[in-house]
This record gives structure tokens, C-alpha cells and sequence, in this order.
């Protein structure tokens, strides 16, 4: 060991495409709980002036802010994506994530979403119409404030629990 201390848990967020009450929910809870918030686009984002919220404009091109989030998620962060693919992988790298609608992405589900996601994406590509996602509504801002309070919650007690405060 060198002597240095874990960096405390953060939230990555895949922000190209989260919805701005989310943002905004993040941007609440990073100031209450001091957890690090990052949102990580291709495009420039208006964030708030804090010392616990930054944003990473990254190059355009397929998957650019994945790959960002990927190589930087770790072990008892939170990844807030829509991306199912870029779930499995911050999943395997020992993070936990969570859609905007509050859904937790689990080592238990993932091979059916992605299973599920593949399927959509053939009959697509085969010209069926399959519909989109519902409006995002006022419960699916419940919901994902909910499970941030959870994780939250579950982040303190992990530091209370163990004596180097880690994750």
C-alpha cells in the first residue's frame, strides 16, 4: 500500500442524452451529500458553479463519452446511462448503474437487456416500427432520485463500516 487515500465513490453521467431534471437532481444531491458528480458529452454542458460538479467535453464520434466513462468508472461508483452496452461494461469494472428512469442495471439483468436491446435493434433494421421509450414523467424522476438516495445511503454506510473510508 502507498499510503494514498481511495478517491471517494463519484457519479459518472453519460449526458448526451439525460434528460435535464435528472441533471438537475444530480446537481442537488452532489451539493447535499458532497459526492462528485461528472457529466461527460460531446457537446459543451452548463453545469452549475460547484466544487463537487464538473464536465468533460469529449471529441465527437461513436461511443467517444462511453469510452470516457468505461476507462474511468470504478468500484463503488455510479454510472447514470441510458447506454446498455456501456452499463455491462462499467458493471464489469466493479461500478454500479442506474438509467434515468431509476432502473438499476444489475450483473443479474444485464444479459437480458442487452439480449433484449439486440432483438429491438434486428426488427429495426428489418423496418419494423417498434415504438419508442414513454415521455419521461414526473414518477420516473421519483424513481431515479430514489435509487441516487439509495446509493447515497449505501456509500455513507460503507464509509462508516470500514476504517480507511473506503469504497
Amino acid at each position: 500500500m502507498t499510503g494514498e487515500s481511495p478517491r471517494p465513490p463519484q457519479v459518472w453521467v453519460d449526458a448526451d442524452a439525460c434528460p435535464v431534471p435528472v441533471r438537475d437532481i444530480l446537481f442537488r444531491a452532489a451539493e447535499r451529500a458532497g459526492v462528485p458528480v461528472t457529466l461527460i458529452a460531446n457537446q459543451w454542458l452548463r453545469t452549475p458553479p460547484s466544487r463537487y460538479i464538473r464536465s468533460l467535453q469529449v471529441q465527437g464520434g461513436f461511443d467517444v463519452a462511453d469510452d470516457a466513462i468505461a476507462e474511468r468508472a470504478g468500484p463503488g461508483d455510479l454510472v447514470v446511462t441510458q447506454d446498455i452496452p456501456l452499463a455491462a461494461r462499467v458493471l464489469a469494472n466493479g461500478a454500479e448503474a442506474v438509467n434515468p428512469r431509476g432502473e438499476r442495471f444489475t450483473r443479474d439483468n444485464i444479459a437480458e437487456r442487452l439480449g433484449i436491446r439486440n432483438f429491438m435493434e434486428e426488427l429495426r433494421g428489418a423496418g419494423v416500427q417498434t415504438g419508442g421509450a414513454a415521455p419521461f414523467n414526473a414518477r420516473d424522476r421519483q424513481a431515479f432520485a430514489n435509487c441516487l438516495d439509495s446509493w447515497i445511503a449505501r456509500r455513507r454506510q460503507l464509509r462508516r463500516a470500514t476504517p480507511d473510508g473506503g469504497p
